[in-house]
Formats: C-alpha cells, sequence, structure tokens
C-alpha cells in the first residue's frame, strides 16, 4: 500500500491547508474548528485528484482503501451507515477547487439512499415524501454526473408529471407521485445505460469521487480557469459529507448569504432562503427565492445563530464571507464559507470600510483587490436623461449598463461575441456549461433565478451587468425570441440592460462613462504610497492624454507620431513625401507636415504639462501611407481601359510604381522605424524640430512644458542609434539655437529586437533611456506574428495548454521575459541610473507588472483606462516581493 496520504477527516484540517484539502475542505474544517455548527465530513485531497489525471483516470494506489476508513471513521462517527437499512447515512459529494469556481465543477447529494434505505429514512424522519423526493433528485444527479445521461430526460419526465397532476411546483407532487417518478427516473437511467445500474452505495461512491475529479477537465472549468489564469495542475479536492436537509417540512430551509453586499460593499443583510429545499434549488434558479429578512419570521431561531455566525466567520477571516446554510427541523449547519466574490465598486468599499473598522491593515486591503477587476469601475452607465421607460425589471444582479444584440444560447454569443459584436445572453437561467458565452457577452438577462444564482454570481465576478429573474418574460429558445407582453423581440434586436437597476430597455440607449467614487480615490492613494513602478500611458492625442491624467498617469510612455500621419488631412502630403524624388521635393513635402505635428504635439504637451512624455519617432514602413497593390493596380487597369484624364491616368501609375517599388514580403520585419530614417534623415529632422518648436511654445503659453524624450525605434546596432541620435540632436540644438532658449531633453531608445537586448550595454552607451516595446520583441523573439497567430493556432495552443497564456497579454517570462532582464542589466552595467520603461500591452497587465518590478523597471506604460490597475497592481507586486 502507498504511504502516501489522500484522506483527511473534517478534525484534521483547518484554513491553512486550502492548497491540499481545496477552498471548500479547509473553509469547512475552519468553521468546525472555531465552533461554528457544520456536518461531519471527510475530503479527498487535490493530490489525489492530481495523481489520477497524470494516471489517466487510474486512482493512484492506496486511494480506495483509504476512502473506505475514511467513510468507516464517518459512519463510526455519526452512528450510521452508508445505504443502511436502519440509520442510513446519506452523504452528498462536493467538488473543492483551491480557487473558487463557482458552479464550474459536479455534486452530489443524497448519495446512500436507495431501494433499500429509503423506507428507513422516511421511518427516521416520520415525513415519507421527503424520502422519495431525496431518492428522486439522487437519480438525476447521479444519472447526469456519474452515468452521463442528458438531464433533460428528467426535467421531461418530472414536467410530464407535474402537468398530469396540474401542479406548478415540485413540491406539491405527493409521496406516492415521487415514489412513481422514482420508478420512472430509474428507467431513463436503465435505458441510457443498457442494463441496471449499480445500488452498492460503496460503489457508487467511488464512481461519484471519480466523476467529480473528471469534472475538474469539463469544458465549463476549462474555460474559467482560463478566464481566470487558474492553473490547470492544481486539481480539485472532493469532499465526502453527511447530508442535512433543508426538504424536510416546513421547519427546514435552504439558503445563500453574503455577510455584506457583494454589488455596493454596503454592511447590510444579503441573501436569500427557501423552506423545504435543498441548495441546488436556490442556485440552479428553479424556484423564486425570498430575501433573507423573512427568514426571522419564519425560522426565529436559526435566524438569529445564522447572523450571528456570519459576524462571526466575517471577524474570523477578516473579509466578507459567502455562505450557505441548511436548516433541519430548526437546527443550523453552515455548508461552506469562502471569501465572497464581488464587484469592483463593492471590492473598494469593503475594503476600506475594513481598514476603518479596524479589522485589516491599508496594506491588506491593497491585497484584496484584484487589480483586473477595477475594469468594471470602468464600465459605462445609461445616460440618465433617456426619458425612456423600461420594457421588463428584473433583480439588479450585477451592475453596470449593457447595450447589445439578443442572443438565446452561449455558442451563438461564443461565435458572435468572439468576433467583437455586441450581444447581450438571453436565458430561461444561466448554467455552468454556458461560461463560453458569459464571457464575451456585454450582459446577461435571465427569465429565473435570484440575486445568488449562478447568473448573477459569475456576472459579478467578470464585471458583467446582469440583470436576473426579469418578471413577465417568456423565452422561446427554438423560435428565438423573447416576448414581454405584447412585445416580441427576436434574435438579434437591440436591447439595453441597466443592472444597477434591474431594467431592460427595447433599444439602444445611450451610456455615460462611469464615474470613479471616493472609495476608489481613497484606496489608489493607499496604492500610489506603496509601489515602487512609476505608471505611465500609451497616448497620441489629447483625449487620451487627458482621460490618462486623470486616471493618474505620471506621463506619456508612448506617444505613436504614426497614427497623425495617417489621419486623413495629413495624407495627400505624407503621399508627396513619399513620392518626391529628390531630397528638396521630400523635405518641402515634409514641411507641409511639420506645422501638423507641431499642433498635435501641443494639444497632448498641453494635457500632460509638469510630466514626462515620450514621443516615439516614425515607426511603420512608408508603404503603409499608400493605397493597397491590388486596389492601385485595379485604379490603374481601370482608367486605362476607360480612356479617362490622362494627368489622372499619370498620377494613379505613378503611385502604383511607388507602391510596387516599397512593397515588401515582411514589412514587419523590413524597412521601417529607424531603418526607414537611416534611408530618409529628413524625416526625424522634421520631427524633433515639431517637438521641439511645440515644447517651446506650451511653455511660453502655459508656463510650464513636459519632460521631452524623444525614442528612436527598433534599434538593433549600434550604429543606428549613433546616427540617429546625431540627426535628432542637431535638429533640437537648431531649434534652440535660433530662439535663443534652452530645453531639457532626452534622447533614447526602444528595444524591441533580440539583438537589442542582447547587445543593451553597447547600445546604452548612446541612450539616454531604454523602453522595452514588448509587443514586437514577443514577436521576434518567439517568432510568431501577432495578427496571424491570435487568429489561428495561438488560441488552440493556450487551449491545449502548448501555452499557459497569450504571450502578447501576459508576458512570456522564461523567454521574453529573460531577454528584458537582460536588457536592464547589461544597459545599467554602463549607465547604473538608466532610465528603463516598458510602452507594451503588458504594461497593463497584472501579472506582468509583477515581473517587471522584481527586474527593476522604472515605470509601465499602457493605455489609458488601464491606470488604475497599473497602479493597484504595481503595489500588489510590492507586497508580493516583501
Amino acid at each position: 500500500m502507498s504511504d502516501d496520504r489522500y484522506i483527511y477527516d473534517l478534525s484534521e484540517g483547518d484554513a491553512t491547508m486550502r492548497h491540499l484539502l481545496g477552498g471548500k475542505g479547509a473553509g469547512v474544517a475552519e468553521m468546525n474548528r472555531v465552533g461554528v455548527p457544520v456536518p461531519d465530513a471527510f475530503t479527498v485531497t487535490t493530490t489525489a485528484c492530481v495523481q489520477t489525471m497524470k494516471r489517466r483516470g487510474e486512482w493512484p494506489e492506496g486511494l480506495a482503501d483509504q476512502v473506505a476508513e475514511g467513510l468507516r471513521r464517518l459512519e463510526e462517527r455519526t452512528g450510521r451507515t452508508l445505504g443502511g437499512t436502519e440509520k442510513p447515512l446519506l452523504v452528498s459529494v462536493r467538488s473543492g477547487a483551491v480557487h473558487s469556481m463557482p458552479g464550474m465543477m459536479d455534486t452530489i447529494l443524497n448519495l446512500g439512499i436507495s431501494d433499500e434505505s429509503v423506507e428507513a429514512v422516511a421511518a427516521e424522519s416520520g415525513n415519507e415524501r421527503f424520502a422519495w423526493d431525496c431518492y428522486r433528485r439522487f437519480i438525476q444527479m447521479y444519472g447526469e454526473v456519474v452515468e452521463g445521461v442528458p438531464q433533460h430526460l428528467y426535467e421531461d419526465a418530472l414536467s410530464e408529471l407535474k402537468h398530469a397532476r396540474g401542479v406548478a411546483q415540485d413540491t406539491d407532487l405527493s409521496a406516492e407521485d415521487l415514489k412513481q417518478l422514482v420508478g420512472t427516473f430509474k428507467e431513463i437511467s436503465n435505458e441510457h445505460l443498457g442494463g441496471e445500474w449499480t445500488s452498492d452505495p460503496v460503489e457508487q461512491l467511488n464512481r461519484a469521487i471519480d466523476a467529480v475529479f473528471k469534472s475538474w477537465l469539463n469544458p465549463r472549468a476549462e474555460v474559467y480557469r482560463r478566464a481566470n489564469n487558474i492553473p490547470a495542475d492544481l486539481g480539485t479536492a472532493v469532499n465526502i459529507m453527511q447530508m442535512v436537509f433543508g426538504n424536510r417540512g416546513d421547519t427546514s430551509a435552504t439558503g445563500v448569504c453574503f455577510t455584506r453586499n457583494p454589488s455596493t460593499g454596503e454592511k447590510a443583510l444579503y441573501g436569500e432562503f427557501l423552506v423545504n429545499a435543498q441548495g441546488e434549488d436556490v442556485v440552479a434558479g428553479i424556484r423564486t427565492p425570498r430575501p433573507l429578512e423573512e427568514m426571522k419570521e419564519v425560522l426565529p431561531e436559526a435566524y438569529d445563530e445564522l447572523i450571528a455566525t456570519m459576524h462571526k466567520m466575517e471577524q474570523h477571516y477578516k473579509d466578507m464571507q459567502d455562505m450557505e446554510f441548511t436548516v433541519e427541523n430548526g437546527k443550523l449547519y453552515l455548508l461552506q464559507t469562502r471569501n465572497g466574490k464581488r464587484t469592483a465598486a463593492a471590492a473598494l468599499k469593503v475594503a476600506s470600510d475594513l481598514v476603518d473598522e479596524g479589522v485589516i491593515s491599508q496594506e491588506e486591503a491593497l491585497l484584496r483587490i484584484e487589480p483586473g477587476q477595477l475594469d468594471q469601475l470602468l464600465h459605462p452607465a445609461i445616460d440618465p436623461s433617456h426619458g425612456k421607460d423600461a420594457i421588463a425589471q428584473g433583480l439588479p444582479a450585477s451592475p453596470g449598463a449593457a447595450v447589445g444584440e439578443v442572443v438565446f444560447d452561449a455558442d451563438t454569443a461564443a461565435e458572435r461575441g468572439g468576433r467583437g459584436e455586441p450581444v447581450v445572453l438571453v436565458r430561461f437561467e444561466t448554467t455552468p456549461d454556458d461560461i463560453h458565452g458569459v464571457i464575451v457577452a456585454q450582459g446577461i438577462l435571465t427569465a429565473h433565478g435570484g440575486m445568488t444564482s449562478h447568473a448573477a454570481v459569475v456576472a459579478r465576478g467578470m464585471g458583467k451587468p446582469c440583470v436576473a429573474g426579469a418578471q413577465g418574460i417568456r423565452i422561446d429558445p427554438v423560435g428565438k425570441t423573447l416576448t414581454i407582453g405584447d412585445r416580441v423581440i427576436r434574435e438579434g434586436d437591440i436591447i439595453t440592460l441597466d443592472g444597477t437597476e434591474g431594467l431592460v430597455y427595447g433599444e439602444a440607449l445611450d451610456l455615460i462613462p462611469p464615474q470613479i467614487n471616493e472609495d476608489f480615490q481613497r484606496v489608489v492613494q493607499w496604492a500610489d504610497e506603496v509601489r515602487n513602478l512609476g505608471v505611465r500611458a500609451n497616448a497620441d492625442n489629447f483625449e487620451d492624454a487627458s482621460k490618462a491624467r486623470e486616471l493618474g498617469a505620471e506621463g506619456i510612455g508612448l506617444c505613436r507620431t504614426e497614427h497623425m500621419f495617417m489621419a486623413q488631412d495629413r495624407l495627400p502630403a505624407v503621399r508627396k513625401m513619399i513620392l518626391a524624388e529628390t531630397p528638396e521635393q521630400r523635405s518641402a513635402a515634409l514641411a507641409e507636415i511639420l506645422p501638423m505635428q507641431q499642433t498635435d504635439f501641443e494639444s497632448i504637451f498641453t494635457a500632460m504639462k509638469g510630466l514626462p512624455v515620450t514621443v516615439r519617432l516614425l515607426d511603420p514602413p512608408l508603404h503603409e501611407f499608400l493605397p493597397n497593390l491590388v486596389e492601385q493596380s485595379l485604379l490603374v487597369q481601370r482608367l486605362e481601359l476607360q480612356g479617362g484624364d490622362e494627368q489622372e491616368l499619370g498620377e494613379a501609375r505613378a503611385t502604383l510604381a511607388q507602391v510596387k517599388r516599397l512593397h515588401e514580403q515582411n514589412p514587419m520585419l523590413g524597412t521601417r522605424g529607424c531603418r526607414l530614417a537611416m534611408l530618409y534623415p529628413e524625416i526625424p529632422d522634421m520631427q524633433a524640430r515639431a517637438i521641439v518648436r511645440a515644447a517651446l511654445a506650451v511653455l511660453d503659453r502655459e508656463g510650464e512644458t513636459v519632460g521631452v524624450e524623444i525614442m528612436i525605434p527598433l534599434v538593433a546596432l549600434t550604429q543606428e542609434l549613433d546616427a540617429q541620435r546625431a540627426v535628432v540632436v542637431a535638429a533640437v540644438e537648431d531649434e534652440l539655437a535660433k530662439a535663443g532658449r534652452t530645453l531639457e531633453y532626452t534622447v533614447g531608445t526602444m528595444i524591441e529586437l533580440p539583438r537589442a537586448a542582447l547587445v543593451a550595454d553597447k547600445i546604452a552607451e548612446h541612450a539616454d533611456f531604454f523602453s522595452f516595446g514588448t509587443n514586437d520583441l514577443t514577436q521576434t523573439t518567439i517568432g510568431i506574428s501577432r495578427d496571424d497567430a491570435e487568429n489561428g493556432f495561438l488560441t488552440q495552443y493556450v487551449m491545449d495548454r502548448v501555452l499557459e497564456r497569450n504571450p502578447f497579454e501576459s508576458i512570456d517570462v522564461e523567454g521574453v521575459g529573460q531577454l528584458v532582464r537582460m536588457g536592464v542589466e547589461k544597459g545599467r552595467s554602463v549607465k547604473p541610473t538608466l532610465k528603463t520603461g516598458v510602452c507594451g500591452e503588458h504594461g497593463g497587465d497584472p501579472d506582468s507588472i509583477e515581473f517587471f518590478n522584481s527586474v527593476g523597471l522604472n515605470y509601465v506604460s499602457c493605455s489609458p483606462f488601464r491606470v488604475p490597475i497599473a497602479r493597484f497592481a504595481a503595489a500588489k507586486a510590492v507586497l508580493k516581493q516583501r
């Protein structure tokens, strides 16, 4: 027998064993340790799941024996026997991942009930209906999860029986009805299996544990892990817990509660419950639950104990808790506690309030907030002046506003949303299998379910607006229609959701930018006091620069001048420059462009006055400013066939000749960046002059200007940087001399080619600063085209775990990251105070920021709306490094 230990009894665990017992197992063990009433249990470790996956589904040696021994001890402690004809033990078999994955994996309830034990359950409870209700639930859950019987077969049989009896709710069925349903369910199961299914409870237990292991790899769990960056090799624990029954009658209940409002963060009672029900009824949205406040009237003693327990657990964990509970014949049991998923606004308020209450420190508060979650605060809201009437109202399950075309299934949402089309997913109630559609939808609308239903919990966690349990709407997923009163909305029609108020509008409403509140400002200030990394923004115009400054950017780390060249009113002058046949003609064309460039720079410098601005000189190949080769060829052909104006034809032919001359098979590795400037030094000369004139103009007008940083792109050779620096410095000094002025400025380069990182010590001799362009550095290091790969094999690579993350979203630490580290170390070996930053997309990714902090960069630069995320991530990087 193996010496590895795979089983822990309830009394042996605590909160520190999360990675071994999973969040659920560790949470229940901790509650038991501090005296909270929980059902007895034992846990199969995550290690057992991982070993089973490694052995391709075969359990590791000793696991079966340890499960049997764990069951024996549980039976001994409870005085019950699994499947026994006297005092039978019924258990739940529930997944429990290390990181919360609500609804993504499988659960089986009431295991141990059978033809042999059902009468004993009925006799002991004094409630025959309850016993048969447990039995029919078990057959359905076991059949679906373990045997793979399609869910709809059971649901159809249940609906037919309710229709035949003329009742609307499951609870209206009698004991005899449920006994008949058990027979029907067994027939369905046996027909699907092609034989009798096992009634041996021990075999059922082992197969249920195995099914939960397998659910770690089910599609919805895979999608959820990818969306939340949860490693695939953690596995899930399995919790075998003695059943307590919320469906035992009118003194029994089940529910979910949060110690604070997960949407707003307010310290107020928040939760729902159902009398005479099991937990799945609440989270699945099958029945409409009641507000937790009403429990005080129905079950006052259990209610008072629950409120006291909620306070106790929040103080113990020092965070907002999400708790599941059951009341059996008036006695309260807690089934689970975990840190509650919450909106970004709620996360900020909870963290801020807990600091004020003296429960946690400011640094602990920062560690509680996920930087990526802050994106929620930047979602728009409906313009309050719209004056439109809502066509439906539901529960405000997740705040924010969404406008999109209605779709009725997750596959369609995934397909259309994946193409960038705004869609709103409309469902009777979402299930975990809908996760791939929920991820790309703008918002979610459901006809059933409450504030703690699957749709609500997942939407809040993702920052997506959700209206749940909308009253009076009818969904026909086959005919693809949504009927609200007399109004029929078809797939593709546009609606607007207000997840903050729980309202649905039958048209596209105008949205307004979000409002950043005091909690945000306060907690961001805490982050600023901790972080070492500066945070700048990538901005190419006044609007982006202004927004970046509003959101706390400390400068611009990347101003891309090619975007200015590509404006429609600039293209004629740019094309004159390209078509020029002599330096004089090119200089004349550039003279037309210079004042345009200066105007652009002035507006950006005005927005960012007092802060540094890094201007990257022209980077893309010149042919990008010219018409497409095929389109220009067709234009020439058409003019020739029509026999049109000779001057027009001549110009078209000249343009075609230049397009052909400049055309390259792989332009991104061709004549672009400093290589273009080496051929045409008039271009960087013009740009440097425009920068200086703009800086001086802003200084004269505003009394201060920006810290000017001029960046030379795509350098691979020291000779390139040396030559280009000379051009830039000569132009700047000439402008300053003509103006009789002085101006502080620096000239640096972009490290975006592997060779530049490898010889960074030599390049640093000619550079005042480095900015790592990790987009191109990733392309040239891994050897893949970002645009082509993300539409091709890269997605499959991530799905197949060839790559854990898309390297263009989160930096490839082992490869590209080492070039960044080398570039910093080599550069500073020559210039110890060399300023280094990053301006690629990775500058706004929290995981990448943690790496950049570790290698000692001075700043990161990202899109304006990711500036708050970067500020938080930079602070968390410091705290985690400590």
